[in-house]
């Protein structure tokens, strides 16, 4: 059960990440970020990062390759919702891009402790 949530977790993951490199406006319109090529370069970058880690989730053997992935996924979410917290962005886009990197950020928290 733990194992197929970590996996589900990875597939939803690296689904949305996908999605943001192919349409960077499914992360920057929400976020109010605007829609210039520079938002969507670095809407990318994060996209990149969120693909390859939801894929080491989703596809590494249980055990020390996986127990390092959540980890990195939840700092990756973590720092996230640091960064829009701090942003200058309209409070509600801000209000929402932080509580939507926190939730994942918790929830691979607690895939990592439920592996103790």
């Amino acid at each position: 059960m733990l194992d197929r949530a970590t996996r589900g977790v990875g597939v939803a993951t690296a689904a949305y990440a996908i999605t943001t490199l192919v349409r960077p406006r499914v992360l920057s319109d929400p976020t109010a970020l605007g829609s210039s090529t520079g938002v969507a370069v670095l809407v990318r970058t994060v996209g990149d990062r969120d693909t390859t880690s939801g894929l080491a989730l989703a596809l590494t053997p249980r055990g020390p390759a996986q127990r390092l992935a959540l980890p990195v996924r939840a700092a990756s979410d973590a720092g996230d919702a640091v960064v829009f917290g701090l942003s200058s962005l309209p409070s509600a886009a801000r209000k929402k891009a932080v509580g939507v990197a926190a939730l994942w950020s918790a929830v691979n928290v607690a895939l990592l402790l439920a592996r103790r």
